[in-house]
């Protein structure tokens, strides 16, 4: 999960923050959660003084470096030091931070970077290219989707990474990197200088049928308030009566930009999020101050079990509020927030200073994961039963759930991978990036066959794909294909639209399988104003079929 940059600038929104009784610190929000604890006391033998803690730690210390069966150098005794005191906090979301994964977080929180700006995956033991970023270097030279890179500064690509690719890309500003990519029968050459690329929270803006306006917010990074409100502002220019904020696989980021997002949909003097830090210490309120921008437009939000701290602010902070209604699944639990301090090293330390609340003083934490920057999983994931979970009133006087994520007010989507695709993704094993190449294959033949992005997946596709697996000795037992088969069928179909049609084309096609996303655009079609939203609403479960590993 993207962890937290320190003192990032505010939004250039107008929409100003009344903070109610401020400390003096800038909080950002990460993952996890965090107690203050005192210092430890040594137990000592009745027979001898007790020993200082500087001391025991000099003496310890002194031993390991002077004793200890493999020699070890001196700075390497005091990392191991730290790394053990932060482990003992028992704060997965507590980490010292090399300058490497400062420099990472930097950049994740900037959402800017040095490069070409272009998305890749690793297709048949090459790097290919997905989408290239809207303005960046590789659009302005011509790189298009579905290029193979095979060359990167005269050196051959075949069998690498991700990262050793985009290691071997990025570079400093205004430095040159040389490609070769094979497209089709043709062998190109570029020569492409490396510039600043910006990442866009605000991955996709759309307007769908009857009316429904669509924003995928990714990230919460430096512009993100600023990029949501100008794609609002669009898709109302399109024509949008109603609108859908998807923050399904949004891992969160700045806490500041998770605040200025929820202002741009409340009213002056609604609560967005309260900060609770040691005992004594007053707690930190974020206000809005200004009218919100769209009142009459109704809203319905999309979580899920990846979406975490800064999305659960909004989600959270609209649902309190009876602004929106939030559909999905149960959100992480992300409810604690992190400073992070230079150290004199060049690195960093990310630190927990407090826990945060929803408006109407609901904690949404749950025991984290021991791995901070690992994604949510089904196997690792904590969960609490709705009826031990404290329960709070909306404005309109509606119960929602406290502790465990934010429960949303619509069920829809499948908590855990359907068994047939467990079983294909234990049958693949290391070779599932062989059956990506396959699918991708496949949907390269198909390409000048298409003639619409909705075309049918046909079996004798299917047959091919698997055909092609065991021509690559990769196939899993045909049964178990066979089990998967419609989940590989929604796949396939996916990556024939973005080979043939492009990354729009894709998008629309997914939407036709997204049932989250039609059961909300079915509930907006249906309102006039923002509370018809909650007419009739039932809390029941609708399954949605998970895409194919």
């Amino acid at each position: 999960m993207p962890e937290i940059l320190p003192d990032a600038p505010r939004s250039d929104s107008r929409r100003a923050r009344a903070m109610v009784a401020a400390s003096g610190f800038v909080a950002l929000l990460a993952l996890g959660g965090w107690w203050a604890g005192r210092d430890l006391n040594v137990v000592a033998q009745p027979s001898r003084p007790p020993l200082g803690g500087a001391r025991l730690f000099d003496q310890v210390a002194a031993a390991v470096a002077q004793k200890y069966v493999d020699s070890l150098d001196a700075n390497d005794i005091y990392d191991k030091a730290v790394t053990g005191m932060l482990q003992e906090l028992q704060d997965p979301f507590t980490s010292f931070l090399s300058e490497e994964r400062l420099r990472r977080l930097n950049e994740a929180m900037s959402g800017t970077y040095a490069g070409i700006g272009m998305q890749i995956d690793i297709r048949d033991g090459w790097p290919v290219v997905i989408e290239t970023v809207h303005g960046g270097p590789s659009e302005r030279i011509g790189l298009l989707s579905g290029d193979r890179i095979i060359e990167v500064d005269k050196e051959s690509t075949r069998g690498w990474e991700r990262d050793e690719v985009s290691r071997a890309i990025r570079g400093q500003a205004g430095t040159p990197v040389a490609l070769v990519v094979q497209r089709g029968d043709q062998r190109l050459s570029f020569s492409v200088l490396r510039d600043k690329v910006h990442l866009r929270a605000v991955q996709r803006v759309a307007l769908l049928q009857n009316g429904v306006g669509y924003i995928d917010i990714n990230v919460f990074s430096a512009q993100t308030a600023t990029e949501v409100a100008l794609a609002v502002d669009s898709v109302v220019k399109m024509g949008a009566r109603s609108l859908i904020l998807d923050l399904r696989g949004n891992p969160g980021g700045l806490l500041e930009q998770g605040v200025a997002v929820a202002e741009l949909f409340l009213d002056q003097g609604q609560s967005v999020v309260q900060l609770r830090g040691r005992p004594g210490t007053a707690a930190q309120v974020y206000a809005d101050s200004q009218p919100q921008r769209w009142p009459t437009l109704p809203l319905s939000v999309l979580i899920d079990k990846s979406s975490a701290s800064a999305s659960e602010i909004v989600a959270g902070a609209l649902q309190d509020h009876d602004r929106a209604i939030v559909l999905g699944v149960t959100s992480f639990g992300k409810g604690s927030a992190q400073n992070v301090y230079p150290l004199s090293s060049g690195g960093a330390l990310r630190l927990t200073v407090a826990r945060w609340f929803t408006p109407v003083g609901r904690s949404i934490s749950r025991p984290p994961e021991p791995d901070p920057d690992a994604r949510p999983s089904d196997d690792d994931e904590v969960t609490l039963p709705d009826t031990i979970r404290p329960r709070y009133r909306t404005d309109a006087g509606r119960t929602v759930l406290g502790g465990g994520g934010i429960t949303p007010d619509v069920i829809v989507g499948d908590t855990l991978t359907p068994l047939p695709v467990q079983a294909l993704a234990r049958a693949m094993g290391k070779n599932l990036a062989a059956y990506r190449a396959a699918i991708a294959r496949q949907a390269q033949l198909q390409k000048g066959r298409m003639i619409t992005p909705g075309d049918p997946v046909t079996r004798d596709m299917l047959d091919e794909v698997y055909t092609e697996m065991e021509r690559r000795k990769v196939a899993p037992p045909r049964a178990i294909f066979d089990a998967a088969a419609p989940w590989i069928s929604r796949s396939l179909g996916y990556e024939m639209a973005r080979v043939a049609f492009g990354p729009d084309a894709e998008f629309l096609r997914r939407t036709q399988d997204d049932v989250p996303l039609q059961r909300a655009a079915q509930i907006l079609q249906a309102a006039r104003t923002p509370r018809d939203v909650f007419g009739n609403l039932e809390r029941r479960a609708v399954s949605v079929p998970a895409t194919t590993p």
